[in-house]
């Protein structure tokens, strides 16, 4: 095998698994929030999870289903009921600090997709930085920080910076 251990490459093979399965989350997320299905949001935070976005922040399900829903529909201008947005993340790193518990940052590049008097569609960047949690098998988001780092209108009240 190369050098590698059978028991070490299982490992290896463990970590990876775990790391794309958060990467996925992670994704899985953004078309959630983009395409309105906030029910879904119960495969993607756990029950007690916290939320701190541009729009607020929230803490429990119930209260991220309901402030991410109300952004929706803030920026749904158009009232089409899908997409008004899009949550693009990349450069997505993520390290397992614990057998359950892993944390990660990604860079986010938020497009309206909605009409608006300024025919660019760059709506922010930013940097998720987020807890993840295995809960009952499954990777579930239990904290996640979005720091504004570039809108088209800088004179927002940016978020508090973490490192």
């Amino acid at each position: 095998m190369n050098g590698v251990a059978k028991g070490d490459m299982n490992a290896r093979l463990a970590t990876l698994l775990d790391v794309e399965e958060i990467r996925q989350l992670r994704v899985h997320y953004s078309h959630c929030l983009d395409s309105g299905d906030f029910e879904a949001f119960d495969s993607v935070f756990a029950a007690d999870a916290r939320v701190i976005v541009t729009v607020g922040e929230m803490r429990g399900l119930d209260a991220i289903k309901a402030g991410l829903a109300d952004a929706y529909r803030q920026f749904d201008r158009d009232g089409r009921g899908y997409y008004p947005f899009m949550h693009v993340v990349a450069n997505h790193q993520i390290e397992l600090t614990g057998e359950d518990i892993a944390e990660g940052r990604c860079y986010l590049i938020d497009f309206e997709t909605a009409s608006k008097p300024d025919p660019n569609p760059l709506l922010l960047l930013g940097l998720y930085r987020d807890h993840y949690r295995r809960i009952d098998g499954a990777w579930r988001i239990v904290e996640t920080r979005l720091e504004v780092l570039w809108t088209g209108n800088m004179r927002q009240p940016q978020p508090e910076r973490t490192r």
